[in-house]
């Protein structure tokens, strides 16, 4: 089992997207969620499989939960 601290580069990485800091930069700015009651892994912008990885790793409280966690703040801040 991985026991690593996973960063948000990798998270990004891990659901198929750059995992540079411009890109997660550039889209924590534009997707923004405004309301509380969107739930993480029900944002209109996630595809199907990054979706239900965001929902795995919370209902698991898995190694990544941390870091999912951290992107939920950053997205509704």
């Amino acid at each position: 089992m991985d026991r690593s601290a996973h960063t948000m580069n990798a998270l990004f990485e891990q659901l198929g997207m750059p995992g540079d800091d411009s890109y997660i930069d550039q889209f924590i700015r534009t997707h923004t969620l405004f309301s509380q009651d969107v739930k993480l892994s029900e944002a209109t912008f996630w595809t199907d499989s990054q979706a239900n990885f965001i929902k795995e790793c919370l209902e698991t409280d898995s190694d990544w939960c941390e870091v999912v966690d951290d992107l939920n703040t950053r997205l509704h801040s």
